[in-house]
């Protein structure tokens, strides 16, 4: 597990069993990341933001985002000083991006590459 609130790779298979009741029908997970104790779900109809909240994580808040109502992103790679990756989502109506944190180990690239998938539809 990542610390300090930085992300990594979940297989997409797990996730999608995991969090099956969640998704709408035929609604299937391409990419998963699990913070230390939140996930993001990129699936093919939307970004799935799993948010566990309190000291003891039972209370969640499920905040469906669908690909559609991001207006721009962006991605910053690692440096050889900073090691995390960072991804940034501006959603419609709203001027202060979602940002979220990814260690080294996560292919940025992949996840732009997700994003202008299905942004871009």
């Amino acid at each position: 597990m990542g610390l300090f609130g930085n992300a990594h790779t979940v297989d997409a298979a797990s996730a999608q069993q995991e969090y099956g009741r969640l998704l709408g029908q035929g609604e299937q997970v391409y990419a998963a990341y699990v913070l230390i104790r939140d996930t993001l779900l990129f699936t093919d109809t939307r970004l799935i933001l799993i948010d566990k909240q309190g000291l003891t994580g039972k209370k969640t808040e499920y905040h469906s985002v669908p690909y559609r109502s991001i207006t721009h992103f962006s991605v910053e790679t690692a440096g050889t000083f900073d090691l995390d990756a960072e991804l940034k989502l501006w959603i419609s109506s709203n001027p202060t991006p979602l940002q979220k944190t990814f260690t080294k180990g996560v292919d940025i690239y992949e996840v732009q590459a997700i994003l202008a998938r299905f942004v871009a539809r």
